[in-house]
């Protein structure tokens, strides 16, 4: 069997609930860097087991809706939000898209765009591209293979076929018709871990002569159309 037949058992799929904790983890994470608001109309691309519609949900974003290509997922996504979930993948929904004229504000693509080569990856955030309003964004979070502590990220999946640092995310972006708006760590652990992890950062970059742009193990992108003039 394919590693994506499996990917359920080696994800161990379960439903999320979204805790307070998660509101505010995701309010500092996505929402506030990303420029949300309620009323926009926000799609989200291999969404998994449904964390961030639940979200999306309890922040009130009433235009919202999520695709992932395991149909598995459809036993776990919270009901609150499954009429908002389609099993389909990525290729096909674009296909499909076509004859429609949906617009997004915000198109969430939170690890999915390693799972590309780096060709095939340029192509999907083409096509995306052309799914934003004038003021969209496409929201990115890949592993960071610039970071010495983003390799268990990247390599713990053997579905990954591209590593990203953030320099070639604005590689891609400048491929892609788009620019790289902004590019920011993941932060991971509680607040004094997070504290001790910027004192051994910041030791790090006075002693290392090649010190990696971010440090964190996984790095979220903000990309927008490029200005016509």
């Amino acid at each position: 069997m394919s590693h994506y037949q499996t990917y359920n058992l080696h994800k161990a799929y379960s439903t999320p609930e979204v805790t307070d904790k998660h509101l505010r983890k995701l309010d500092a994470e996505v929402w506030i860097p990303g420029g949300y608001q309620p009323d926009m109309s926000i799609l989200e691309i291999g969404c998994g087991t449904g964390l961030i519609l639940a979200y999306l949900d309890r922040k009130g974003v009433a235009t919202f809706a999520g695709i992932d290509q395991d149909k598995h997922l459809l036993e776990v996504i919270p009901d609150s939000v499954r009429s908002h979930f389609e099993a389909i993948d990525v290729q096909t929904f674009l296909s499909n898209h076509q004859t429609k004229s949906d617009r997004y504000d915000r198109i969430i693509m939170f690890d999915v765009i390693e799972h590309f080569d780096a060709d095939e990856g340029c192509q999907v955030v083409q096509a995306l591209r052309d799914l934003l309003t004038p003021n969209g964004r496409i929201h990115l979070k890949v592993p960071n293979a610039g970071s010495p502590w983003g390799q268990q990220f990247q390599y713990g999946d053997l579905t990954h076929k591209t590593a990203y640092t953030p320099e070639s995310l604005r590689q891609q972006a400048v491929a892609a018709g788009m620019i790289c708006h902004k590019v920011y760590g993941q932060k991971l652990g509680s607040p004094a871990r997070q504290c001790w992890e910027r004192l051994v950062h910041g030791v790090l970059n006075k002693i290392m002569t090649s010190p990696p742009e971010i440090w964190e193990g996984n790095i979220y992108a903000l990309l927008e159309r490029k200005k016509t003039s």
